[in-house]
């Protein structure tokens, strides 16, 4: 699929020392239409949305506020720690989109395992589907997030709920 202007500008913002200083591609030499096709097929598989994992990591995130900076004990099977950092990061799909600094961890304490994601993550997964490029720092893979986060599943296969612009 072509790439669309806009897309080719939020790339260009993408790259190392433009919004961050490692950037948000890691070691992607593809365009960000690519990207965020090969994500959007990996959720389509794992049978939810975009909006279902950003809607799982916000209620965590918000469960884990009362921490105030540490682990706090969030449903059965969580601890969740929430912690920010003053300033905000605009989206690299459209400037005017200020995100604060927020990271959250979440320990699944079943499975032993751990993710850590930023308020900027959970923007652009939920308005862009983007996971960030392979080899990024805060890259995520989205079948991390719906197995640690316990994200719920369509019983029937979902409709795309990002359509990429070409």
């Amino acid at each position: 699929m072509k790439q669309s202007p806009d897309l080719t500008r939020a790339q260009e913002r993408m790259k190392p020392g433009v919004i961050t200083q490692c950037g948000f591609l890691g070691n992607e030499k593809r365009n960000l239409i690519d990207i965020l096709i090969e994500d959007d097929a990996e959720v389509q598989r794992l049978n939810t949305t975009h909006k279902k994992i950003a809607h799982r990591m916000k209620e965590l995130r918000d469960k884990g506020l009362a921490g105030l900076g540490m682990f706090e004990k969030v449903e059965d099977n969580f601890e969740v720690k929430v912690e920010s950092a003053r300033g905000a990061l605009p989206s690299p799909f459209d400037e005017q989109v200020m995100i604060g600094k927020q990271n959250t961890v979440v320990k699944n304490l079943k499975l032993g395992r751990e993710v850590f994601y930023t308020d900027l993550n959970i923007h652009m997964i939920e308005h862009h589907g983007f996971y960030q490029g392979k080899g990024s720092l805060f890259r995520i893979e989205p079948a991390e997030l719906v197995e640690v986060l316990e994200v719920k599943r369509n019983i029937e296969k979902p409709l795309p709920d990002y359509y990429p612009q070409g």
